[in-house]
């Protein structure tokens, strides 16, 4: 089996569209939630979220393929040809023959639902008269990115998309763990983007009660573990991993972030959208990741815990947390209170938090959280407020979607 390191990072996000005016705004406690401003959302009970900022496509895209690309592509694009650039490479100087051996894995929740979403508006308001664009089809598809990254740099390795709700990211990223582990490629490009800010996603979670109403302070809309939160905050964005087989990324020179060395994925079998309070679901996923990195629960240092800030979900994770690890005074924080819930691309860009956790040293608090839940596991090392400096050797990412979807991946400070 194969070493795989992490050697390109990118994000597209509501707390900046560069790795470092990301980190910055992460390890500030910075909230990227503020009332929506894409579109009129009025007559809505939740008028908040956290949108992308300052993102021209066309610093990515020629401006005459735009069309063909839903926003959740356009994200896709921008955050892996940030995270090739990071890991310096130029794909246009490599033999097509190792281009065999390379590929992408994208993930998203959603796809292409705001194209789906303005198309038939359009329909409706033209009483019916069909004027739907040739493009329509591929622009909605949740495979599209990947296909498009694909296309984009000539790499002829494996190619698909995962889609496990809000797990799908992270299950993206140790697909591709997998896939070179396995011998079966060399480099892998591995991320999520979710542009799912639009009506339709709004309405619906805001009718099964899952988003927050703090529309006279979005900022601190997003508590996780709070006894007084009320719902998760909207994201979007994109996150992107270059995955490399740790022969090949020394060959070439390459700068080595981190190592990947466990992923744990899972069912917990339970419910359409709920989790088991007993955590069961997320102490599974996360015993497969550490059986897999072949470690003890004892070796790791930091969880950034899916925690959306919803009642169930967050006790849960913490019981299975608390499961895994018991009297492991492991730190804990949860991310989302910053950049709210990027659906399928969480997974993701909570990945890049944990790498970026283990190569500097940095584990970003909890903001908003005042009060914790009555709920709350005794002993539980959950950093609240400012970022603590100390060393993080192993970080844990989990992530879970509707379903009873678990993804849990495992991230090592590189060492020759």
């Amino acid at each position: 089996m194969r070493r795989v390191v992490v050697t390109g990072l990118g994000v597209i996000s509501p707390l900046g569209n560069s790795v470092d005016e990301f980190w910055e705004n992460i390890v500030n406690g910075k909230s990227g939630a503020a009332t929506i401003t894409k579109m009129d959302v009025s007559k809505f009970k939740t008028q908040f979220g956290c949108e992308v900022r300052n993102f021209v496509a066309e610093d990515y895209i020629d401006k005459k393929e735009l069309k063909k690309y839903d926003l959740h592509t356009q994200y896709a694009i921008a955050a892996s040809d940030t995270a090739i650039k990071d890991a310096g490479l130029d794909f246009s100087t490599v033999e097509l023959e190792d281009r065999y051996d390379m590929g992408v894995i994208w993930a998203t929740g959603n796809g292409g639902m705001g194209t789906f979403e303005d198309q038939l508006l359009e329909f409706h308001a033209s009483n019916g008269v069909p004027r739907f664009s040739p493009f329509f089809i591929p622009k909605m598809i949740v495979d599209i990115a990947a296909g498009v990254i694909s296309i984009r740099h000539k790499l002829h390795g494996p190619n698909y998309c995962t889609v496990s709700a809000c797990a799908s990211s992270n299950t993206a990223v140790i697909s591709a763990f997998d896939t070179i582990k396995m011998g079966k490629a060399k480099l892998m490009i591995a991320g999520g983007s979710e542009a799912a800010i639009i009506y339709s996603a709004l309405g619906g979670f805001g009718a099964a009660q899952a988003l927050s109403k703090r529309n006279d302070a979005p900022e601190k809309a997003s508590r996780p573990f709070d006894k007084d939160r009320d719902g998760f905050v909207m994201g979007e964005g994109a996150a992107a991993l270059v995955l490399e087989d740790l022969d090949y990324a020394v060959a070439r020179g390459a700068t080595i972030y981190a190592e990947i060395v466990g992923g744990g994925m899972a069912a917990d079998a339970y419910h359409l959208t709920g989790t088991p309070p007993d955590g069961m679901g997320a102490a599974l996923g996360m015993r497969k990741a550490l059986k897999e990195a072949e470690i003890t629960p004892d070796k790791i240092d930091y969880v950034n815990a899916h925690a959306t800030s919803t009642g169930l979900g967050d006790m849960s994770e913490l019981n299975g947390i608390k499961t895994v690890f018991g009297d492991h005074p492991v730190a804990i924080s949860a991310t989302k209170s910053m950049t709210g819930h990027l659906l399928g691309a969480a997974g993701a860009i909570e990945s890049i938090v944990s790498i970026l956790a283990v190569k500097h040293d940095i584990i970003p608090g909890t903001i908003n959280t005042e009060t914790l839940d009555e709920a709350t596991p005794e002993g539980l090392n959950i950093i609240l407020g400012e970022s603590v400096k100390q060393t993080v050797n192993y970080a844990v990412n989990n992530t879970f979607g509707f379903g009873g979807h678990t993804a849990t991946s495992i991230f090592k400070k590189y060492t020759e």
